[in-house]
């Protein structure tokens, strides 16, 4: 955790949100968490919302569906757009056929962030292995800067959660988790889990509390 005009690194290193460059060191410029990520130095603010970067994975909710794209909800003050060559596998020819018919508002997919400047809307991609619409399962929101804590030290968290449960699970960046359980009862109690890591994050003893309570309401 880092505060406003806390010295985050020197050298050469690119500045992300809420950092400022002074000659060659960069700081940062507001209370949060100090996240290195592909050569690049930003402060994740421990309030607020979601600000995508490249790289990122996401879920997001269809909004609007037009020609050949759809808009997506990715909890920001920007919204995502997959184009239609990002989505699906063959190019959609707008006069003989709707987007929505491959997907339509109200739908979920996971998605990569490929390209953001803040100057447009982050365009995302579903062609990597394991993204694409959701088509069964639980999505519930949390607030994103807990997703660390939900994921763990090198996974940890997610691993235990995935084992004990036995369900699906995958944490997008911008704070969106999908659960896939045998039953909606086994994706409740994981999704009660994850709200009780959200609350409790910053406490001791918490993989071992969470372990014990998915023990003891496994049906």
């Amino acid at each position: 955790m880092v505060a406003p005009g806390a010295l985050l690194a020197e050298g050469d290193y690119e500045a992300g949100f809420n950092v400022y460059h002074d000659g060659e060191k960069l700081y940062a410029s507001m209370v949060g968490l100090a996240d290195l990520r592909n050569g690049a130095v930003s402060v994740i603010p421990l309030r607020g919302c979601y600000l995508p970067q490249p790289g990122d994975v996401v879920i997001g909710k269809v909004v609007e569906c037009i020609s050949t794209a759809w808009m997506l909800d990715i909890r920001s003050p920007y919204q995502g757009v997959l184009f239609a060559s990002e989505f699906l596998s063959k190019p959609l020819n707008p006069l003989r056929e709707e987007a929505r018919r491959f997907l339509d508002v109200g739908e979920m997919v996971i998605a990569n962030v490929i390209a953001f400047d803040r100057t447009r809307n982050p365009s995302l991609s579903t062609k990597d292995h394991g993204l694409g619409k959701i088509q069964r399962g639980t999505v519930i929101d949390v607030d994103f800067t807990r997703v660390p804590r939900i994921i763990g030290k090198k996974g940890s968290m997610i691993s235990m959660l995935k084992k004990e449960s036995g369900a699906q699970i995958f944490v997008g960046q911008n704070g969106r988790v999908w659960i896939s359980g045998k039953t909606r009862d086994d994706e409740a109690v994981v999704a009660e889990a994850i709200r009780k890591i959200e609350a409790e994050a910053h406490t001791n003893g918490l993989t071992d509390r969470i372990r014990e309570f998915l023990l003891s309401n496994r049906r």
